[in-house]
């Protein structure tokens, strides 16, 4: 399950003083349906992280199936590495049901198995009786780890007990991905039965990138800032289906076209476009290598939401040259647990209106 930490407001001095708590290594994908919708899971209300939240498919690293990662204090644990790739694709298998893995590597057809055979192994994987590359391999597959394309990595900033150094990874399933039973059941909100009797994940659904981050406008989902981040990422490349198509090629195309744009998207540096943001460092970091740590700027004078600056790595990786965005800023209005009102601007924009509403607070008094 997903055990990724959300971030809180800012930090105090007793906090700042305190030495970390270790990083728990989890993963993450981000899913991409034949239709370039994203898919995203919906946790109950008692969810252990992201309560209530929509949140990708992901979580801890185990090493009786995935293998192990190197230990807290090893700069090595914050890299991709084979273990992060298992997690991420065995995560999403035991939660949604949707199975990432080929008949014979990286270039074979995707994986077949029986809906009845499928459920039965997740409940098997989940519980430890067998381990995952073992049972893909008894059905003939392998895990498809080279198809997963690093998409950031975050870390859980000092404001919370418990931390996680979390891998995402995009996943786009063949533009001409068949009927997987598990893919279709999730195109229309299916109430995904879970391994863990639906103790976290309620339900799973592809959508529209833009209609995730607008739910969350309207109040009728929550997303926490990093999935939001994600997804405002990708709604500059992923755009609605076309209503209408003359021919069936024509959509198959388009969809192709949208994941070649965000594919030099990923690639391409510097990161940033605003001029001054573009001289940055972490500008020439392209967004596969990533770390993200959000840490609070202080909060909005006209909305008191809090100000996450998104550019720094976390404690572990303060003395390399890891580095997130930037041009970016996350506003958020934690309550309760939970996040609303997240948005993401322009970083320059943002902290030139808290100057100007300085300003005025100052001229003000005089």
């Amino acid at each position: 399950m997903p055990k990724n930490s959300h971030t809180s407001s800012a930090p105090s001095s007793s906090i700042k003083d305190k030495k970390p708590s270790e990083t728990r290594p989890s993963a993450s994908v981000v899913l991409l349906s034949p239709e370039n919708q994203v898919l995203l899971l919906h946790r109950v209300k008692t969810s252990s992280a992201f309560p209530s939240a929509h949140v990708f498919p992901g979580g801890n690293i185990s090493e009786f199936h995935d293998g192990a990662v190197p230990a807290p204090g090893d700069l090595k644990q914050h890299e991709d590495s084979l273990p992060y790739r298992l997690a991420a694709i065995r995560e999403t298998f035991e939660e949604s049901g949707i199975l990432l893995a080929r008949e014979n590597g990286k270039n074979g057809k995707p994986l077949t198995v029986p809906i009845a055979e499928r459920d039965s192994a997740r409940k098997a994987i989940y519980e430890n009786k067998v381990r995952f590359v073992e049972w893909l391999a008894s059905v003939g597959g392998v895990p498809d780890t080279e198809n997963l394309i690093p998409f950031t990595r975050w870390i859980t900033p000092l404001t919370q007990a418990r931390r996680f150094t979390t891998q995402m990874y995009l996943y786009m399933l063949p533009l001409s991905a068949g009927s997987d039973p598990a893919v279709a059941a999730a195109r229309s909100e299916a109430m995904v039965p879970t391994p863990d009797g639906g103790v976290e994940i309620t339900a799973a659904r592809f959508d529209d990138a833009t209609t995730w981050t607008e739910k969350q406008r309207k109040g009728d989902i929550v997303l926490f800032p990093p999935q939001y981040f994600l997804l405002h990422l990708l709604s500059q490349f992923l755009v609605r289906r076309p209503a209408q198509s003359p021919g069936l090629s024509e959509p198959v195309e388009n969809y192709g076209a949208q994941r070649e744009k965000l594919r030099e998207f990923l690639e391409m540096v510097p990161t940033a476009r605003e001029p001054r943001a573009a001289k940055h460092p972490t500008s020439q970091i392209p967004w596969g290598a990533k770390v993200i740590s959000p840490t609070s700027l202080g909060l909005r004078k006209s909305d008191k939401r809090v100000i996450l600056g998104l550019d720094k790595p976390g404690p572990e990786l303060k003395r390399t040259d890891r580095g997130g965005d930037i041009e970016r800023v996350a506003l958020v209005r934690f309550v309760k647990g939970t996040a609303k009102d997240v948005e993401v601007r322009s970083r320059e924009e943002v902290l030139e209106e808290e100057r100007q509403a300085e300003k005025t607070a100052h001229e003000t008094k005089l």
